[in-house]
């Protein structure tokens, strides 16, 4: 399991870093950039939470400056990547406890946790898709499958 979810974080790393160079190329930033912040804000959250850390000084959908948003993929990307290579097969069925930000208290499952992070990125990234769609913009083919084909 630990090869191929780090599989899925160097193409999540992969699209996110394609979509943002799109980002910084257009006019009006303020809904691409701020779906993109919530989502590289919600990756250090579930990781936070993985680590059994409290997330009490995250937000969720925060202010970020577009220009800063290739730092934190590469540095959100490396940071997963360091906590999988810490894991053992076992670990990815453990239970993690949490509390989410609105105060409600959950136990999930290692793997359905990054599970959920890759997925909740692919949902974003087709909102910012669509975003940068309606500004004209002509999207790279992002498909994991293409992703593979290259890598």
């Amino acid at each position: 399991m630990k090869t191929y979810f780090k599989r899925l974080f160097d193409y999540d790393k992969h699209v996110n870093l394609l979509l943002t160079d799109l980002i910084l190329k257009t006019s009006n930033q303020e809904k691409t950039g701020k779906t993109m912040a919530h989502l590289l804000a919600s990756q250090r959250i579930w990781l936070t939470r993985s680590k059994l850390e409290p997330t009490d000084n995250f937000a969720v959908w925060p202010d970020r400056q577009a220009d800063l948003l290739k730092s934190q993929i590469i540095e959100n990307h490396q940071n997963w990547v360091d906590f999988l290579e810490t894991r053992n097969s076992g670990d990815f069925d453990k239970m993690i406890a949490y509390q989410n930000s609105k105060g409600e208290h959950f136990e999930d499952q290692q793997s359905d946790i990054i599970t959920h992070v890759i997925n909740h990125g692919t949902h974003h990234r087709a909102q910012i898709g669509l975003y940068l769609k309606e500004e004209g913009v002509v999207l790279p083919f992002t498909d994991f499958i293409a992703f593979t084909r290259n890598s």
